[in-house]
């Protein structure tokens, strides 16, 4: 399996099931991987491998919804996909609003399952890449000093140079080096990027 490859992960405890959604999705070119029960894939789980799940939502022991539970306390997993029979659609639904993106019901066509599929990639891609961002502002943001932090959060909220030096009781030469600082350490161009940045951190 390839790490960097998207993953389709496929929960099933019915074997026929599992083989057959194996071959419909490696028929357009997608990477599978599939597991006997939902404890299987939990005792594999890789947040770090990107991808979506299809899951059956009744099976023995742990059921989709368990898995979806457990899943939704990891910082970031791949987006799940439910497929139920007719009886299962209510918990279909909860699973839904417990962030699945999609539940198919069976019998269903193969052209809806991997249009799903491919939606799920792209938002599972998104994810990954707003998670990625986020961590490495976090990242520049660890570089500050505490009266660079202090500056940083003045500037944000539209404090003039003049306000922030009268504020920290500093000099206002100082308060401009703190600031240049500041840009250089969270790489940002502008002000109008510095402050995307920190509302980006404030809307995760």
């Amino acid at each position: 399996m390839e790490k960097n490859t998207p993953t389709v992960f496929v929960v099933d405890d019915d074997e026929e099931v599992r083989n057959g959604l194996k071959l419909l999705l490696e028929s357009v070119g997608l990477q599978v991987v599939c597991f006997a029960s939902a404890a299987e894939y939990m005792q594999s789980f890789d947040a770090s491998l990107p991808g979506c799940l299809v899951v059956d939502i009744r099976m023995p022991g742990m059921s989709g919804l368990d898995m979806q539970e457990k899943l939704a306390e990891e910082p970031i997993h791949p987006p799940v996909i439910v497929i139920t029979g007719h009886g299962d659609v209510p918990m279909a639904v909860r699973a839904v609003k417990a962030g699945a993106v999609d539940f198919i019901e069976k019998p269903f066509r193969d052209q809806i399952l991997l249009d799903s599929v491919h939606r799920a990639i792209e938002m599972d891609a998104k994810q990954r890449g707003e998670a990625s961002r986020l961590s490495d502002i976090r990242e520049r943001l660890a570089l500050l000093t505490p009266r660079e932090r202090e500056v940083l959060d003045l500037v944000v909220i539209g404090r003039r140079n003049k306000n922030i030096s009268e504020d920290l009781g500093i000099t206002l030469s100082t308060v401009e080096a703190h600031r240049s600082r500041v840009m250089e350490k969270m790489e940002a161009d502008s002000l109008s990027q510095l402050m995307r940045m920190m509302l980006t951190l404030e809307q995760d």
